[in-house]
């Protein structure tokens, strides 16, 4: 290995408590989703941080996109380095909003509290973790490799735990994303260190309601019941649908083993009252419900394709509409993203995995993401296609109580980072 890589990889090591403190302060740093809070805050602490280093930085609210408001401004941050002659652009893109802390904690979620080799947090594997990974490897490449060429990035983007459409999205549409500006691009999500994710499952969101009339409770035969219509739905799901998904198996290399087949999700169910508030202390009124609302999370294939995946559902209803005398519905579309792989000779993919080879002395497993992330935007709107999910963290830690990331795992991966960061971005040999 070269000495100054050598160098670079001894450095990061340096830095761990700069790591261990950089990934508190994110954390401490409550950006829940729904519904958008401090996005601003950790915009601005990103922004001082890496303009002292010399990034130019841009903030960017995402104007118009679902969920910006003025209470909940959609923020996101962009700082860029250049180097001392042109070429590629490596970026770096995470995610700056956490899910819902859930019960079940013994630590505080918000307190970065450290305990051995482990910070605990919501958001510390998800993926704040990462994002302090990619900086701290991305700093230290700047310092001992300031003839550099081209250009490294660091974003930190909203609402990707909502579908990133006030994030990524709406940046990919403004350009940021395209080949010309950005010619290779990690994102690091929580994948296992030594995993390189290729991409994600397609999903397509929609939302079904059978319609019926309202009468009162006690004379039902005079009202026509759409939860008793939505159950029937539900049970043909069960008859023919979940065991036809279940048969179709993927060559995707889909983690975990389980999601390499077709799968629905029931996401909610809604029929009849509305839920009273929690102070309310009365009964509910008899009343035959006249609407049934459910909305399906259905994850798809790359061997299936957006229209199979809605025919499938229509031709589920119609079919019960022949059976059921007075059945009617609607159903609308919510979202749907397209299944994406990266190729595994990609540029990005063989760096990342030489980088693995280096730092831990074992060759990546590739794998490809049970669910989304931002890797859809940047694909399908961006069309930049050299793109993969890298990154410290266990992923069935993310979203769970008490969860962490392990120290080490970002230091090793930072060492990743960095090492890719001198194969895409120098002339340096770093072969051992």
């Amino acid at each position: 290995m070269a000495a100054r890589l050598e160098n670079l990889l001894n450095e990061i090591e340096a830095r761990r408590d700069d790591l261990i403190s950089l990934t508190q302060d994110l954390v401490r740093i409550p950006t829940l989703n729904p519904p958008g809070d401090f996005y601003h805050d950790i915009c601005v602490y990103l922004q001082s941080r890496l303009e002292r280093r010399g990034f130019a930085i841009e903030l960017i609210r995402a104007h118009g996109a679902p969920g910006d408001s003025d209470k909940h401004p959609r923020w996101n941050v962009i700082a860029r380095k250049e180097g001392s002659q042109p070429g590629e652009c490596v970026h770096f893109n995470s995610h700056i909003d956490v899910v819902a802390v859930g019960h079940g904690w013994t630590k505080d979620p918000f307190g970065g509290e450290l305990v051995g080799d482990k910070i605990y947090g919501r958001g510390t594997c998800d993926m704040k973790g990462g994002l302090a990974a990619s900086i701290i490897a991305a700093e230290a490449f700047i310092d001992l490799y300031p003839d550099f060429a081209g250009a490294v990035e660091i974003s930190g983007t909203a609402d990707e735990e909502t579908g990133g459409y006030g994030g990524v999205a709406y940046l990919a549409e403004k350009g940021y994303f395209t080949p010309e500006r950005v010619q290779h691009v990690i994102i690091p999500e929580p994948l296992n260190k030594d995993r390189i994710c290729l991409g994600h499952r397609g999903v397509w969101w929609a939302e079904i309601e059978t319609h019926g009339h309202i009468a009162h409770g006690s004379m039902p035969f005079l009202g026509d019941c759409a939860v008793r219509h939505m159950g029937a739905v539900v049970s043909e799901m069960e008859t023919s649908l979940f065991p036809m998904l279940a048969s179709r198996t993927t060559e995707m290399p889909v983690v975990p083993e389980g999601a390499r087949q077709s799968t629905l999700n029931i996401n909610s169910f809604h029929g009849g009252l509305e839920e009273p508030e929690k102070d309310f202390t009365g009964f509910p009124a008899a009343l035959v419900p006249d609407s049934c609302r459910m909305v399906i999370d259905r994850r798809y294939l790359i061997e299936e394709s957006g229209e199979q995946v809605r025919s499938e559902i229509v031709d589920l209803l119609e079919k019960v509409k022949s059976e059921r005398p007075k059945f009617r519905y609607d159903l609308k579309e919510l979202w749907q993203v397209s299944p994406t792989m990266t190729a595994k000779d990609a540029p990005v993919v063989t760096s990342v995995a030489k980088a693995i080879n280096a730092v831990m002395r074992q060759d990546p497993d590739y794998v490809v993401s049970p669910g989304t992330y931002d890797q859809k935007h940047i694909d399908r709107i961006g069309r930049m296609h050299n793109c993969i999910a890298y990154g410290p963290g266990v992923l069935d830690l993310a979203h769970q109580p008490d969860e962490w990331v392990g120290v080490t795992d970002m230091i090793d991966s930072a060492k990743v980072m960095a090492h890719a960061l001198v194969q895409l971005l120098t002339d340096e040999p770093t072969d051992q």
